[in-house]
């Protein structure tokens, strides 16, 4: 990607002093569920309103949009509010209607991110277009493919193209919907410092009760918006009704968090803010895979309580022990903190073991 400073210019034609603004519920509904929260959007920081047209949902069944009706719903709201309208596009038949309609943001999901093809297919049928275009990442955490898509656009001559985090699919059971693998997202954003990051904390979360704190580790690490999900009776919403919160909660919301003002702030300050916000992150990637191992020592202690097997195995010690420190320098470590970590994280798996054979 070469020119990377241009990215960031359709940000300045908002004439913001704050983070860009995307909100609106997760479907469109019925005309009047878009312009009721259309109306009360417009009093907020919202810029743009967001609102699903075609819904792929991961099984049948389930509701999958109004269609291109929703889309003169939009255009509505828009005359009637002046707020920029928004929705995502799947094919190049969704693409040829939302131009038609005027829609000034148009993102691709997560499901349509994992196909080259399917963002070929889009790339081409918004050749040389000046609307803004934002991909999400890709519903598995692979960074090239999120890259990959990207440039898809990128090469197709799209200006104003920009990128969303709503995180990654996990088979584990945790508390987000979508593990955010913040790292990823890091990674991208230090590659390509100049393309428009923006957090989707909605499907991130999948609860709205976690939707601030993710905004606000965001904000720390210096993401250029927000794309919130948003409805007037989020209990009532057709789809992902846990996640949606109300433009009134959007509005203190939006007060309450803390946004840096890089220019109020040294370049030490702001740095260190950023880089002190990524070790949070990192620390907490830390205890979480703590945790796990944790728990599979657990399930190895009740092993050796069925089996009668004592719970240090002195071979099989040795062996991880002798394996982890000759990866020491690798990761730029010294081995005597290296064998320091591994003999406290080795005490605690022979606790819980113990508490485990004890019982």
């Amino acid at each position: 990607m070469n020119n990377d400073k241009q990215l960031k210019n359709w940000l300045n034609n908002f004439n913001l002093n704050h983070p860009l603004v995307i909100a609106g519920p997760c479907s469109a509904e019925t005309e009047e569920q878009v312009l009721t929260i259309a109306h009360q959007l417009k009093d907020t920081d919202t810029s743009v309103m967001r609102a699903g047209i075609w819904k792929p949902r991961t099984r049948p069944g389930n509701f999958e949009g109004v269609g291109a009706i929703g889309l003169e719903w939009l255009k509505r709201a828009k005359e009637e509010t002046g707020l920029k309208i928004a929705t995502e596009v799947a094919n190049k038949t969704h693409v040829e209607l939302a131009l038609k309609a005027d829609v000034d943001v148009l993102w691709i999901g997560a499901r349509s991110t994992v196909s080259p093809f399917i963002v070929q297919e889009i790339a081409d049928a918004l050749k040389g277009t000046d609307k803004i275009v934002l991909v999400k990442n890709p519903v598995n955490p692979d960074l090239a493919l999120w890259l990959g898509a990207v440039e898809r656009f990128y090469t197709a001559d799209i200006k104003n193209l920009g990128v969303i985090h709503r995180g990654f699919s996990t088979y584990e059971k945790i508390k987000y919907r979508n593990n955010p693998e913040w790292q990823i997202a890091v990674d991208l954003q230090s590659r390509f410092p100049d393309l428009p990051l923006i957090v989707d904390p909605s499907h991130i979360a999948g609860d709205r009760n976690l939707v601030f704190d993710i905004c606000q580790t965001a904000l720390d690490l210096n993401y250029d918006g927000l794309m919130v999900e948003t409805h007037h009776t989020p209990d009532k919403a057709w789809s992902d009704a846990a996640q949606q919160i109300t433009p009134a909660f959007l509005d203190q919301m939006t007060v309450d968090l803390k946004i840096r003002n890089r220019e109020g702030e040294d370049k030490f300050n702001t740095d260190i803010k950023q880089l002190r916000a990524k070790i949070d992150l990192i620390d907490d990637q830390i205890l979480e895979a703590l945790g796990k191992r944790m728990k599979v020592a657990d399930s190895i202690g009740y092993l050796k309580k069925e089996n009668n097997v004592a719970i240090l195995q002195p071979e099989r010690w040795n062996a991880i022990l002798q394996r982890l420190i000759a990866n020491a320098d690798e990761n730029e470590l010294s081995k005597e903190f290296v064998i320091r970590f591994l003999k406290a994280i080795h005490q605690e798996s022979i606790q819980h073991q113990h508490k485990i054979i004890s019982q």
